[in-house]
């Protein structure tokens, strides 16, 4: 394959060549060998899909010399010309010979200064590529040809002055070709910075490290350790065995291992074989390799962590080797300082967000809530989106959504100001009108150019009517109990910001029992590419008799419609209400309490709350269930929710709810947790929810303002 590169680049004046091998699953090229000179070595894609239309592809499709990018012979398609970068060409011939074709070699040109490839170059590469296809064909004869590598070796075609000894291999280079072995090295450098560059999380800095890092240096492991509050905690890892994680992980960064001399080394520490490493540090644990590199990730002057290689045979390292290790340990130390700056930025951003929401939404007897906010991805994290849900006198109730212009912090705190107003006015009595009306006149004094749009409904659950006023938003969706979807007939007037001297105006009508209404932001209908709203009419439609704990089922249907946060271009709020209404012979018993923060004694103060609204509705036969439940749930929002827990009983009329409300957004687990599992270091554990699911005849987790509700269900 060299000969085959050398004599192309040669004969057809190109600046760099490329054997793509088909892989087993024919489906990818992938780039096997690469001669030429930097820079372009360096931007060659490393596997090309069969279907694409690259001129390796498509030479590969064909069986026939493809070119792009020369004015003359230019495909016609005009895309195809972008796929090369100015001043490039590309030229491929396939590598076929009898009915095998295996894959083809490419040739990257500067026709402005060689002339367009004419019919002469165009036969002369179709012979040099036949006669390496013949030569492939021929190895074949003996087997099949070796799986194409995940990654390509590297040549220059400069003359390169011949070392005095032969340079080392290690998995690098080609050793016949001198200058191979530091060429390739380089490359895997270029490439692990190009893919750090490109990574927004500590997730793919973890995939640059294993695909830049250990792939290419032919490691068995990988771990990559963190450094904070004195000890090394593990944050990516692979192929390592779960007891060597457990050995790492919070170990003392001063302790005597050789994580710890890593991190406060400057100097790469090796280990060639297990002898070594034990006579160095007798009490290291086996973790099967036989070989070992650590790399000091620092910052600056400021130790970021430790990244390990562990090998399965016993290794040596070569100078050139070392060197480009502590190069690509500087780039990825500097990776992980930026990432973990960003995830400190959005978990600041999440938890001002948090905040500024509803810490539990409010509720009847008969109007059952629930919401969901999905924030789109944004520099910030912060959206100006908002919900509420305010529990009036007298059986009313009043449900807001809203949206401030803008992703940053100053719509963040707008959203927060519009939010306290509208629920001081509401509760002040105020229809949604005057609501709307107060709360702009209150923007008018705050000195901001932001705009918002907002959405008031207030219901008044014992007649059955509801008063809609809208502020320059959707107003909401109305399904019927017989399954019929409409909207208000409501004014959308003004929104909020705009000075246009006219008052806000309501419109007010009747409700029905079992009627849902569906409130939502316009992030609803921005979904790019999408029409999302035919999907939500006909989940909304879909149910029309389900009961009023179906609506969380029913929010979690709709969110999943969405795309990622990624393909969103603005925050989507969801706040849903079902009617119960006084539907004739069901009864609507409710009940509420409120545990202070951290009260363990609140525990008890729950099962009597449960024992004795049970006796009072006659339903003593659930008692020593349900206060079981209680205990278990109520037991565990206290330890792990820093936050009020809410307690509510609902009676059904054919079933006992039970929630439990908190501020931890955190959802329960209801199996056991293993350590291995990165996953679950965020998740909530030891919560007993396993009692829940085997008493309970149904039970889940759903959003709750700024926190999350654990509902379970008795049958009567």
């Amino acid at each position: 394959m060299s000969t085959a590169i050398r004599e192309a680049l040669t004969a057809l004046d190109a600046v760099t060549g490329i054997v793509y091998l088909l892989d087993r699953d024919g489906r990818w090229l992938r780039a096997a060998l690469i001669g030429g000179s930097p820079p372009v070595v360096f931007t060659m894609p490393e596997r090309i899909a069969v279907d694409a239309p690259y001129a390796s592809s498509t030479a590969w499709r064909t069986g026939t010399v493809t070119v792009i990018g020369e004015p003359e012979i230019r495909a016609d398609d005009p895309g195809l010309a972008r796929l090369v970068p100015f001043p490039y060409s590309v030229a491929s011939t396939p590598l076929e010979s009898g009915d095998h074709r295996f894959g083809a070699l490419t040739l990257v040109r500067l026709p402005t200064h060689h002339g367009a490839l004419d019919t002469t170059k165009r036969r002369r590469l179709r012979t040099i590529g036949d006669r390496l296809a013949d030569g492939l064909a021929a190895y074949a004869e003996h087997g099949p040809l070796p799986e194409p590598p995940l990654h390509p070796t590297v040549f220059p075609i400069e003359p390169v002055r011949q070392p005095a000894h032969p340079e080392p291999i290690g998995g690098w280079g080609l050793p016949e070709i001198p200058g191979s072995y530091g060429t390739t090295l380089m490359y895997h450098l270029h490439k692990l910075s190009e893919a750090l560059n490109r990574a927004g999380d500590l997730h793919a800095v973890a995939d640059a490290a294993r695909a830049r890092i250990m792939e290419p240096y032919r490691a068995r492991s990988l771990v990559i350790t963190g450094f904070g509050d004195g000890r090394l905690w593990v944050t990516a890892h692979h192929g390592t065995s779960v007891g060597a994680l457990r050995s790492i992980h919070g170990a003392s960064a001063d302790g005597p291992s050789p994580y710890a001399d890593a991190l406060r080394s400057r100097d790469l520490l090796l280990f060639p074989d297990r002898a070594q490493l034990l006579s160095a540090h007798p009490d290291a644990p086996d973790d099967g390799c036989r070989a070992w590199a650590y790399l000091p990730l620092r910052a600056g002057d400021v130790p970021v962590g430790v990244c390990v290689l562990g090998f399965a045979e016993e290794r040596r390292f070569a100078p050139e080797e070392q060197a480009t290790a502590m190069m690509m340990a500087s780039l990825l130390a500097r990776a992980l300082e930026r990432v973990g700056l960003d995830e400190r930025k959005h978990a600041l951003a999440e938890s001002v967000q948090k905040w500024l929401l509803p810490r539990i939404l409010g509720d009847l007897p008969d109007m059952v809530t629930t919401a969901r906010y999905l924030p789109a991805a944004s520099a910030s994290g912060i959206g100006g989106d908002w919900y509420d849900v305010i529990t009036l006198t007298d059986r009313k109730i009043c449900l807001i959504v809203g949206d401030v212009e803008g992703h940053n912090v100053e719509s963040a705190v707008l959203m927060g100001q519009l939010r306290s107003a509208m629920l001081a006015y509401a509760r002040e009595g105020h229809g949604p009108a005057a609501v709307l009306s107060r709360t702009a006149d209150l923007l008018a004094e705050l000195d901001t150019e932001l705009l918002a749009t907002c959405c008031c409904v207030r219901v008044d659950a014992a007649q059955g009517a509801v008063e809609v006023a809208s502020a320059g938003h959707p107003p909401p969706l109305v399904r019927r109990p017989d399954g019929g979807i409409d909207t208000p007939d409501a004014p959308v007037d003004v929104p909020l910001g705009v000075h246009s001297g006219v008052a806000y105006r309501s419109v007010e009508s009747l409700l029905e029992p079992g009627t849902l209404l569906l409130l939502y932001t316009d992030g609803l209908t921005a979904v790019r590419d999408v029409d999302v709203m035919p999907r939500v009419r006909e989940l909304l439609a879909a149910d029309p008799s389900d009961p009023g704990h179906h609506l969380e089922e029913l929010a979690d249907r709709i969110v999943a419609t969405l795309p990622a946060s990624s393909e969103r271009t603005d925050d989507v709020v969801l706040l849903l209400a079902r009617y119960e209404g006084p539907v004739p012979g069901s009864r609507r018993r409710f009940e509420r309490m409120e545990i202070q923060r951290h009260d363990l004694l609140g525990v008890q103060a729950a099962r009597r709350f449960v024992r004795e609204n049970l006796r009072a509705w006659d339903r003593e036969e659930l008692v020593d269930s349900l206060e079981l439940l209680a205990s278990e749930v109520v037991t565990n929002a206290l330890i792990h929710a820093d936050s009020r827990v809410d307690l509510r009983l609902r009676e059904g009329p054919d079933h006992i709810r039970l929630e439990v409300r908190d501020s931890d957004a955190t959802p329960p687990i209801p199996s056991p947790i293993s350590v291995s599992g990165g996953e679950n270091a965020q998740a909530e554990h030891g919560r007993g929810l396993l009692i829940v699911e085997s008493l309970a005849s149904s039970w889940g987790t759903s959003p709750s303002g700024r926190g999350k509700t654990v509902w379970l269900e008795l049958p009567l």
